[in-house]
Order: C-alpha cells, then sequence, then structure tokens
C-alpha cells in the first residue's frame, strides 16, 4: 500500500493544483509540499528497507482478470536505489523553478504528473502496468520541453516523443511475445525472470525479444547511434526538465536492461554481450570527443551524458557483481552529478541570458559560489577519487575487465574515456571558471540561498556516496549478485 501512496500522491498534487483558482500562486507550495511527502515515505521505505530479504513492501492484486494483468508492485535494493533518485530529484526540480510564472499551474502539474510515471516505473512488476508508466514519462516531458523550452522547443519535443515512442513500440512486442511464449503466459516480471533462468526459453527466442527490449531501452539510456534527441532535448528544455531528464528517465532504459533483459534473457544476454560492450565503448569515447567540441555549456553537459551512460551499458554488458554493482552506482551518481551541472547551467543563463563558453569567463571572481559549485561538480562528473563519480567507473571497470564475456581490448577502450572527461571538463573549467570576468559574466548576482539549498543535498550525496561506497552498495549488491548468477553462472 505504502509503494501505492508514493507512486500515486503526485497524481492527488496534480488534481488538487487543477482546482486552485486561475490567478493562484499556490500551485509551487502544493508541489513542494506533495513532493517532500513523496520524498519522506521513500526515505522510510528505505530506513526499513531489509537488505538481506529480496523484494519487499509488496502489494499484488489483480487488475484486469480477463488478461491475467495484475497491480504488482515491490522494491529490491536497485528499483529502491532509483525510486530514492527520483523522488530527491523531483523536489529539487520543483524548488529549483520556484520563479516559473509562465503558466505555474500547468508547469508544475506537469512536473508532477512525470513524477507518477518516474516512481511508477522502478517499482511496477506486472510488465503492463510497467508499460504504462513507462508511456506516460513521455507527456509530460513532451509538454515541458515543447511549452516552456528555449527556441526551438516544438523540434526538440517531437523529436524526443518520436525517438521514445518508436522505441516503446519494440519493447510492447518483445512484452508480448514473453506473455504468448508457452514457457512464458504471463505479465508478471518476477516470474518470466525465474522461466528465463531456468532455460525454458530457448536461445533463438531469446535473441529476438532481446532485440526488441535493446531497441526500447537503447534508446531512452541512450546508447549510440541512437541519442541523437538527446542534446535537442537537453538544450531546449527548461532547467528542471534537463534535471529530470538526464537525472531519471535515461536511468529507465539502463533499469530496463538490468530488470529485465539480463535475468529474463540471460543466454541472449551473454551472446549479446560484446556487441553492447562495443557500442558502449563508442558512446564513451564519441560523447566525450563532441563534448570536448561544444560551444554551449549546456550543450557539453548533455554529451557528457551520453559518455557517462556508456560506463553504465559496459557494466551491464559485463554482467559480473562488480560491472553490474558499477552501473547501477554511475546511474546514481550521475543523476545527482549532473543535475547539479545542469542547475548552475541554468543559474548562469539566467544572470548572463548566455550559455556561449567562449562568452563566459572568470565565474569564481564575479561569482564565488557560483564558480566553485561549477568547479567542484565538474571534478565529480570527471571521476575523481573520493567523489561520487569515480565509484561506479571504477566498478565497471573492473567489472568489464573481469568478465569472461568481454574481450580486454573494450576495457581498455572504455578507460579512455576517464581521460577525455578530464580532457574536456577542465578544459571548461578553465574557460568558464577562471581567468578575468568576461563582459557577462562582470557583476553577475551570486547563487542565492533557494538555490544553495537545492545543490545542498547533491553536494553531500556526491561526498557521502564518495567517500563511503556501501552507502549504495549495501542496498544494490544482493539484487545484483542474483542477477549476476544468472547471466554469468558463477556464484
Amino acid at each position: 500500500m505504502l509503494l501505492t501512496v508514493i507512486v500515486f500522491l503526485p497524481l492527488a498534487g496534480l488534481v488538487a493544483i487543477a482546482l486552485l483558482p486561475r490567478d493562484s500562486r499556490g500551485a509551487k507550495w502544493l508541489a513542494a509540499s506533495v513532493m517532500g511527502v513523496d520524498l519522506a515515505l521513500v526515505a522510510w521505505v528505505a530506513a526499513h528497507f531489509d537488505v538481506a530479504r529480496g523484494m519487499q513492501f509488496a502489494i499484488d492484486v489483480p487488475w484486469v482478470s480477463q488478461a491475467h494483468i495484475r497491480y504488482h508492485m515491490a522494491v529490491d535494493g536497485i528499483s529502491l536505489t532509483m525510486l530514492g533518485l527520483s523522488a530527491l530529484l523531483g523536489l529539487l526540480a520543483v524548488i529549483a523553478s520556484w520563479k516559473q510564472e509562465d503558466r505555474p499551474k500547468a508547469y508544475f502539474a506537469m512536473l508532477l504528473l512525470l513524477q507518477v510515471g518516474m516512481n511508477g516505473v522502478f517499482v511496477a512488476l506486472d510488465f503492463v502496468l510497467f508499460y504504462v508508466f513507462w508511456e506516460l514519462v513521455l507527456v509530460p516531458m513532451f509538454f515541458l520541453i515543447g511549452l516552456w523550452g528555449g527556441p526551438k522547443r516544438e523540434y526538440a519535443a517531437i523529436k524526443f516523443f518520436l525517438y521514445t515512442l518508436l522505441g516503446s513500440v519494440f519493447m510492447l512486442v518483445g512484452i508480448l511475445a514473453l506473455y504468448l511464449h508457452p514457457a512464458g503466459g504471463t505479465f508478471d516480471m518476477l516470474a518470466l525472470a525465474k522461466a528465463g533462468a531456468s532455460g525454458a526459453l530457448p536461445f533463438g527466442f531469446q535473441w529476438w525479444v532481446f532485440l526488441a527490449f535493446f531497441l526500447g531501452f537503447a534508446v531512452k539510456v541512450p546508447v549510440w547511434p541512437l541519442h541523437t534527441w538527446l542534446p535537442d532535448a537537453h538544450v531546449e528544455a527548461p532547467t528542471a526538465a534537463s534535471v529530470l531528464l538526464a537525472g531519471v528517465l535515461l536511468k529507465m532504459g539502463a533499469y530496463g536492461f538490468i530488470r529485465v533483459s539480463l535475468p529474463m534473457l540471460p543466454d541472449a544476454a551473454r551472446a549479446w554481450a560484446p556487441f553492447i560492450g562495443v557500442l558502449a565503448v563508442i558512446s564513451i569515447v564519441y560523447g566525450a570527443a563532441v563534448a570536448f567540441a561544444q560551444t554551449d555549456l549546456k550543450k557539453l553537459v548533455a554529451y557528457s551524458s551520453v559518455s557517462h551512460m556508456g560506463f553504465v551499458m559496459l557494466g551491464i554488458a559485463a554482467g559480473t557483481v562488480e560491472g553490474l554493482d558499477g552501473a547501477v552506482a554511475v546511474m546514481f551518481s550521475h543523476g545527482i552529478v549532473t543535475g547539479m551541472l545542469f542547475l548552475l547551467v541554468g543559474m548562469v543563463y539566467e544572470r548572463t541570458h548566455t550559455r556561449a563558453i567562449a562568452d563566459l569567463s572568470g565565474l569564481v571572481v564575479a561569482a564565488p559560489l557560483t564558480g566553485g559549485l561549477l568547479a567542484f561538480a565538474s571534478f565529480a562528473s570527471l571521476g575523481l577519487p573520493g567523489l561520487s563519480g569515480f565509484v561506479g567507473e571504477f566498478l565497471s571497470l573492473l567489472g568489464g575487465w573481469r568478465s569472461a564475456l568481454l574481450p580486454k581490448w573494450i576495457t581498455i577502450g572504455a578507460a579512455s574515456g576517464v581521460l577525455l572527461a578530464a580532457a574536456y571538463m577542465l578544459w571548461m573549467v578553465l574557460r568558464v571558471v577562471l581567468g578575468k570576468p568576461s563582459a557577462a559574466t562582470e557583476g553577475m548576482s551570486d547563487a542565492s540561498p533557494r538555490e544553495l539549498a537545492v545543490l545542498a543535498p547533491l553536494i553531500a550525496l556526491t561526498f557521502a556516496v564518495g567517500l563511503y561506497w556501501d552507502s549504495i552498495l549495501r542496498f544494490v549488491d544482493p539484487a545484483v549478485k542474483a542477477i549476476s548468477v544468472v547471466v554469468t553462472g558463477a556464484a
């Protein structure tokens, strides 16, 4: 029951906002209150979560009996980690939008509807329920970009919607194939995982279904060459939407690989591992190289996401405990660090009205707090030891090296991404943070108390995960070991 409240409380908030007077300024307070309660409930679940057990806080009742569809929700360590990330960034996105004056009721309603979909994806254990939540996130994100985005918002919104909808169609084909197969016959994701682990699904069938799910999940990650919607969506999206897009929506694709593709289709996962590993390396190197060439600060951060999510795919392809631990750790760290970067870019743009790197310099002199925090977030993004970015990348590379599914050159190629990340991030810091203030940054105001309050939990988590790895791995590791055994056969 508690998971139902966590998922649908934002929907109740949306209804309450719709009942407010047209010119009411209470939408932001109502949205923040709902998101705050939601985060508190997720924190309660985390505090009472037993890491030694599997799925917990389950609810499983008939929904559409005629089609054997059930209302089935639960969390394990992986889904709880992603649910916590979703709830936290959802609240921060609302607070970051405090000055929203253009149709605030509709804007905050879309953020709440987006939260329903994001939360639901990470707790759903019936495929139909999972698919409903998966598709739900497209609608509010489409409107957030299309109505409140930049000059090319319509183009970016349509491109985002079409790319992700096309991937979802392939995913639906995979879901129906599993349901119609004699060894499947259910939409229950746990039952299908047992069927996959038992070898009841033949390899040829697994291979084609894995392809269908790959196309659905890879678009969302995004994996090269299915990434081209991402930079446009990020650049045109308002700051809060960029935070949630990078922080949560990209993780839905990687979560799909871990929750669906690996445990349900382990034979195909082993066969596909080298191909996914190659795409991971290309994503890492390509994303970093293109980020280095950007002249727009927000676009640089957008392309860095392509590179960082390549490390997630490397860990998934490896299938080892270290690799999967690293994949989830990168997912979490990327959410908080890239969310921080997009918030800081939004703060700079709000004050200077430019994102052109050539027009921005001397930020640490003009606005010491803002410049210092941008440098800090950049160091976290490049994987500096002691900060959260290092944890996942180290484990992903270690898992890739130890994996019997991947040739060693794939891990070596991926490791070059660490150097490239340091290159483009330090180059950005040199041009934007250091030096003399430019005409755009001269006299700009520094971060406000509200903005610092938004950044504070992200900074704290960056240190906490980076210094105390077990703060996240103790939740993730038991669930990851069970998946790794199925994929690699190594206990």
